[in-house]
């Protein structure tokens, strides 16, 4: 049986060393996106202590942003947050 010996040049070694700590960095800073928490109108009513209406007159009016998901409304729970802020500023 014959053994095959392979020999990189010394400046590719360097490379595959850097590249591999590029990826380790890269594992190491990596954060997976948080999903959205989905609130109902009656939700972010209670959350806000308004009415349902005050919450459709808001989204209308374009402070919350709604999103319809099956025929069913729903916001941000980030979003109703920032608007919060927002309003308060």
């Amino acid at each position: 049986m014959q053994q095959i010996q392979v020999t990189f040049p010394e400046s590719l070694t360097d490379e595959i060393k850097a590249l591999k700590n590029e990826l380790k960095e890269i594992k190491d800073n990596f954060k997976p996106k948080e999903q959205s928490i989905y609130l109902s109108r009656k939700e972010v009513s209670t959350m806000l202590k308004i009415d349902v209406s005050s919450c459709h007159n808001w989204t209308k009016k374009g402070i919350l942003q709604a999103y319809q998901i099956g025929g069913r409304v729903y916001y941000k729970r980030e979003e109703v947050e920032a608007a919060i802020v927002k309003l308060q500023n």
